[in-house]
């Protein structure tokens, strides 16, 4: 049996309530992926993994399996505090060398702001595998230039959710599937 995955979704999740495991689990429920035991794994898209759509990804999922992904949480109970959580992967232009992906949460950025860093990331890993040299501190457009003239990074993504606390705890998680 190989454990190469063929198949990857990505989805994400926010839940609320008064105890902080409930919270997370219900952030599962909102990501679809709750019925699944779950084992994290590192940040490698592996060479020709198809991407697929949430909902085709979840009707793979069988209740009970040790199911692989990639996850970013982050949580608390402070009111009124932005909590995010997000995935970023970078894709090779050849797709039988592997991808990166990355996981990123934390507190106080926005959606835009937390998915863009994600990408960074995960670019920027696959970028020093590659050989491509630039300046981690540059402006992200900078470097999307600078990987669009390498021809070796095709392309950037992520997902990602954040939220305000309210009332209790407050999970958020992002995760990229891997399916079998």
């Amino acid at each position: 049996m190989s454990l190469v995955p063929r198949k990857m979704f990505f989805t994400r999740g926010v839940g609320t309530h008064k105890d902080e495991l409930r919270s997370f689990e219900l952030a599962l429920r909102d990501a679809g992926i709750e019925k699944c035991n779950l084992v994290y794994v590192s940040s490698i898209l592996p060479p020709n993994c198809k991407i697929i759509g949430r909902k085709e990804g979840e009707q793979q999922l069988k209740p009970g399996a040790i199911t692989f992904c990639v996850m970013a949480r982050a949580g608390s109970n402070e009111p009124h505090r932005l909590v995010f959580s997000s995935i970023g992967v970078a894709i090779p232009a050849n797709r039988n060398s592997y991808g990166y992906l990355s996981e990123y949460h934390g507190f106080g950025k926005t959606d835009k702001s937390a998915g863009d860093y994600a990408e960074d990331l995960a670019a920027a890993m696959l970028a020093s595998t590659m050989g491509i040299e630039f300046d981690e501190d540059t402006a992200w457009d900078e470097k999307k230039e600078v990987f669009r003239l390498s021809n070796k990074i095709v392309r950037t993504r992520n997902i990602t959710q954040s939220a305000i606390v309210k009332k209790g705890y407050t999970t958020t998680i992002a995760a990229a599937v891997l399916l079998l």
